[in-house]
């Protein structure tokens, strides 16, 4: 007897191995991506809604590449990355908890595909190799170091080999060159912040590229204070936060003085005046909008979408960047927290996220090098993830309009 049940409990264990070994695929989760670029999106009159909430959690379901770690020889066109970093805020902090959150934001935008209907593109399906390389490690403990590796990080995916070649021009046939000040063809890089002062680091690697850069800023609030007056730089690294990081990239040569934008929402009315009114002596603008405009910025209030509209705010920002290289940072608080409450310094009297994204889709045609979403702070958000899903949306506008334009020009 005793023999019988050692035999029956033997191919009881067999059978349990021989079922781990040969069916084990039976238990990932559907739709998991096992390999890197085995992720399927489907077309038109193809199955959709399958089981988008299963599976690791990348920005739309994106393959998953380790592109700072054991896939660092791996080539893309357009690479997501978190910078998981909030130490430079001066509010509500939870802002390194942005990338996750943005990310489970994400997992909705292919349920039906991914196909952007107004602006007529599936970037997803558009012939560009799209990637999520996860997060740059960033120590909480050290912002000087933080913001090293965060420069570090992108710098190393802003300088690899692209996947697909740039190609030609789609009215003339004629060969395209790189608009890069390196004569590279580079590729994009999406950030997930993570606070505003990310960007700092992020310019001085897009300069790396680039030179001086057009930059489009969707805010809240300036970001040109100087030190001495936004938080008072009782250090050398507190000098550096969310408030002061275009200041410096200014001081730094960063940024393309009079050619960069900021949509903003801000308390003051700035009067008309002319050169002449301006002296060494007398200055009558806000100190604050005086110092902006020493930073390179043209603005645009938020409240003027009233009077001039979607399509009036679009036109600004393109006479103002024309068709030069333009990095593009938007901060989520540029939302009115009715729509995106999440974020580190709410203000109300924001755009609605539909205006954004209309506005975002105005840009169509612009040279988008590389952009930015950031001060998503997940654990103030709803139940219903608002906010991230603002977050994933915004972006999907941003990679529809990258799709569609090459990094490249016809030569003269």
């Amino acid at each position: 007897m005793k023999s019988q049940h050692v035999t029956l409990f033997a191919l009881v264990f067999a059978a349990v191995g021989l079922a781990h070994d040969h069916h084990h695929e039976d238990q990932i989760p559907m739709n998991y991506v096992k390999y890197p670029y085995q992720a399927v999106y489907p077309g038109d009159d193809e199955v959709t809604a399958d089981s988008i909430f299963s599976g690791i959690t990348t920005f739309a379901k994106l393959p998953w590449v380790q592109c700072l770690g054991k896939d660092r020889d791996t080539t893309f066109d357009i690479a997501f990355i978190g910078a998981p970093f909030d130490t430079g805020t001066s509010y509500r902090p939870g802002a390194r908890f942005g990338p996750a959150g943005i990310r489970s934001g994400s997992r909705r935008l292919t349920l039906y595909g991914g196909y952007n209907v107004p602006l007529e593109v599936n970037p997803f399906l558009s012939g560009l190799k799209i990637v999520d390389c996860g997060d740059i490690p960033v120590t909480p403990y050290d912002n000087k170091y933080a913001i090293q590796q965060i420069e570090g990080g992108h710098k190393e995916l802003l300088h690899r080999p692209t996947f697909s070649p740039l190609g030609n021009d789609a009215l003339t046939g004629k060969p395209l060159i790189p608009i890069s000040l390196d004569g590279k063809h580079h590729p994009r890089v999406v950030t997930l912040g993570g606070d505003h002062t990310i960007v700092l680091p992020l310019l001085r690697s897009i300069h790396s590229a680039y030179g001086p850069i057009s930059v489009i800023h969707f805010d809240s609030h300036l970001d040109t204070w100087k030190p001495s007056v936004f938080g008072g730089a009782p250090s050398d690294q507190a000098a550096v936060n969310h408030g002061t990081y275009f200041y410096w990239a200014s001081q730094e040569g960063l940024i393309k003085n009079g050619s960069s934008i900021a949509s903003i929402i801000f308390p003051y009315h700035l009067p008309s005046l002319s050169p002449m009114s301006i002296t060494e002596d007398f200055d009558p603008r806000p100190a604050d909008y005086a110092n902006d405009d020493a930073s390179g910025f043209q603005r645009i209030e938020a409240r003027e979408i009233d009077t001039i509209g979607t399509d009036g705010i679009i036109k600004k920002i393109r006479e103002t960047v024309g068709d030069r290289p333009v990095y593009l940072s938007i901060d989520i608080d540029s939302i009115d927290p009715a729509f995106a409450p999440a974020t580190g310094t709410p203000e109300t009297g924001g755009w609605s996220t539909r205006e954004l994204r209309t506005i975002l889709r105005g840009l169509d045609g612009l040279y988008i090098v590389s952009a930015d979403i950031v001060e998503v702070a997940p654990a103030y958000d709803t139940n219903a993830e608002l906010t991230t899903m603002a977050a994933a949306d915004v972006l999907f506008e941003v990679i529809s309009v990258m799709a569609k334009t090459p990094l490249g020009k016809v030569a003269n």
